[in-house]
């Protein structure tokens, strides 16, 4: 997997080039117009690079960007949900059938997801164990790097059939997964970015050109829903500490344990 190790420690590279003065660390900041859609609460998605999926021996890397703001919340807020993993099973259905956390550190977090993939014919589920690091620059702004550390396909999921695959093996919806999310409070509420990044099979040739539009309309649409689903998830949860304690800011301490959906996407991506 050199082709998807190199891609990987490119895109971690870029994510350290985006702390250096004079660059930006919000991907939203690179356009005017873009910020300005966010900002009034649109969700912007698009694809990372010009070639995308793009294609290494074997398989298919996935890169996608997407970006939200949630207004009248804080970091805080918005951090007391993505870190909370055990809950993602109730705030991301139905693509997420079970999540619970393996290990909690302040810097350093491990879980585990069953989701779920749907085809015309197959039902097969992932499941998938990660870890979260998570690197504090400032007191408004934040960005995690995570990855699946094991990926496993379960196929004919809930049938008297269904069968674990061992890792590497199967259909290869998703073989790697890989993300980037920032985190940055201002202009009155947070912006949340995350850029999902996957290793899937390899579309053959004669069906390229039907399936990559698909594949991309539907990774549009499904990393769209994600980052909604958490911006709903978050004000939800904001609301209901107001009510109790009659602030606008919440007197929770912060979670620690969870990430943004990645996996999500980029299972949906593959239908």
């Amino acid at each position: 997997m050199k082709a998807w190790d190199a891609y990987v420690e490119s895109a971690k590279i870029q994510m350290e080039q985006r702390l250096s003065p004079g660059n930006t660390f919000l991907w939203v900041d690179e356009e005017p117009e873009r910020l300005a859609r966010v900002r009034a609460g649109e969700i912007a998605v698009s694809p990372v690079g010009p070639q995308n999926p793009q294609k290494v021996p074997s398989g298919l890397i996935h890169d996608w960007v997407g970006s939200a703001f949630i207004a009248g919340v804080t970091l805080q807020d918005v951090l007391q949900v993505v870190r909370d993993y055990g809950q993602y099973k109730e705030l991301y259905q139905p693509g997420v059938v079970d999540s619970r956390v393996i290990d909690t550190a302040e810097t350093k977090d491990r879980f585990s997801m069953l989701l779920i993939h749907k085809s015309t014919f197959l039902k097969t589920a992932l499941d998938a164990d990660y870890e979260s690091r998570y690197v504090h620059i400032d007191d408004r702004r934040i960005y995690s790097v995570s990855r699946a550390t094991r990926i496993q396909e379960i196929d004919d999921y809930g049938s008297r059939a269904q069968r674990i695959v061992p890792e590497d093996e199967g259909k290869g919806i998703i073989w790697r997964l890989f993300s980037i999310t920032r985190y940055a409070e201002r202009d009155g509420g947070v912006y949340v970015e995350l850029e999902a990044i996957g290793l899937s099979r390899d579309i053959p040739a004669s069906l390229r050109f039907l399936v990559e539009p698909i594949v991309r309309r539907v990774s549009r649409a499904s990393l769209s829903t994600s980052l909604r689903q958490t911006e709903n998830a978050v004000r939800s949860r904001a609301e209901l500490a107001n009510g109790s304690t009659g602030s606008g800011r919440s007197s929770d301490p912060i979670v620690h344990g969870g990430a943004a959906p990645e996996a999500l996407h980029l299972v949906h991506s593959s239908h």
